[in-house]
């Protein structure tokens, strides 16, 4: 078990790991780099080696189920590592400070996937409707939706560490958004695809998707992870095993990225302002989502350590979810899965700008207590 001078207890009664430094490792602080090579890969595979190229897309789990093999492989080694970090348990000390928690579900499942069809759909159809096309439309606005319809499951852990947040109150953020969107994901994104675009979402499919790339990865990390503790220990789980998985899981996203830019390289030679064009609605709706969180917390005197987390899940996304579920639903090649990469693609930047913001104004928030602070320093 992990020693008391390597841990901390807050107020909720959770312990969780000190951390000495506030830094990202390479892969996190480069990762809009990396997701721009990987563009830049994909594209001359695609361009160079067609007919090798066309021979992966062309591996399905079924002829039409549009979830291509090495894709959902990929997909599986990024989204399983990242549900081993997620502990359910602490969700018993849900009731103990409230008020964070309910900011955090409205803006999340009432507000972001809203606002982004909202956004999408204005954008688009009317303001960028002279450079794109209809059909094109419909599947940006559906690439958009699906994105914020998935709220950050494993980044985030990274960004609350950056901004000082409260790593046992993020772990209860993220455990209830994530049982939240075994239910919530799948009709979110039927009703908002469907009420915004002309494109048919098939609900089966999106069940499958739901089933795949959330319930069985959820279920597998958390065996995973109750088995590894109960031989290793939680200093082992925490210190050894999670940092080995996470080049893997980073591997994986990159290669995923990869084929997803072969399968498209002829779309995006032909559409390349569009990528630039896509990064526009999902700027505005991540940075008005993070700034609504944060004021909300604000006004209801919610403590810096729960608002500034808050504010960075309102903020980012569980983009590996969304990939697959646009992989899914229209095809590796479609415009809903390149409008999920570009989240990827801005991800890092804007995350990192909106960690800063909460960082230089801390003091708009009242502190914890003094109990709470000696507590969390012993």
């Amino acid at each position: 078990m992990m020693s008391k001078s390597s841990l901390a207890r807050t107020p909720d009664g959770i312990e969780a790991p000190k951390h000495s430094s506030k830094r990202l490792g390479v892969f996190e602080r480069y990762l809009s780099l990396w997701v721009g090579l990987c563009m830049v890969t994909g594209v001359l595979l695609g361009r160079l080696l067609p007919d090798a190229i066309g021979q992966l897309r062309r591996l399905e789990f079924g002829e039409g189920s549009q979830i291509n093999v090495p894709i959902a492989v990929l997909i599986w080694l990024m989204i399983v590592p990242m549900m081993m970090k997620v502990d359910f348990g602490s969700i018993k000390n849900v009731g103990r400070r409230p008020r964070g928690l309910f900011v955090t579900l409205f803006v999340n499942w009432l507000v972001k996937p809203f606002s982004m069809a909202l956004i999408a759909w204005l954008f688009f159809r009317h303001v960028f409707a002279a450079w794109i096309p209809p059909a094109d439309a419909d599947q940006y606005i559906a690439g958009a939706i699906i994105l914020a319809a998935a709220p950050c499951t494993a980044m985030v852990f990274v960004w609350s560490h950056l901004s000082d947040g409260d790593p046992a109150y993020t772990l209860v953020q993220v455990s209830v958004n994530d049982l939240l969107m075994l239910v919530l994901f799948a009709p979110i994104v039927r009703y908002l695809v469907s009420g915004a675009s002309s494109l048919d979402v098939p609900f089966l499919v999106l069940l499958y998707s739901v089933g795949i790339f959330i319930v069985i990865p959820l279920v597998a990390g958390v065996l995973l992870r109750h088995g590894f503790i109960r031989r290793h220990g939680v200093e082992w789980f925490e210190r050894e095993l999670l940092h080995r998985f996470a080049p893997v899981s980073m591997g994986a996203l990159l290669l995923t990225l990869v084929l997803i830019f072969a399968f498209q390289a002829d779309n995006i030679m032909e559409k390349t302002v569009h990528v630039a064009l896509i990064a526009v609605p999902i700027l505005i709706q991540v940075y008005f989502n993070a700034s609504l969180t944060y004021g909300l917390m604000r006004a209801f005197r919610v403590e810096y350590r729960v608002a500034a987390p808050g504010a960075l899940i309102g903020a980012s996304n569980f983009f590996e979810l969304a990939v697959a579920t646009a992989i899914a639903l229209f095809g590796p090649g479609s415009g809903a899965a390149l409008a999920t990469v570009v989240g990827v693609l801005i991800e890092v930047p804007v995350m990192l700008s909106v960690v800063g913001v909460c960082n230089r104004t801390r003091h708009w928030f009242p502190s914890a207590s003094t109990d709470t602070e000696r507590a969390i320093s012993r």
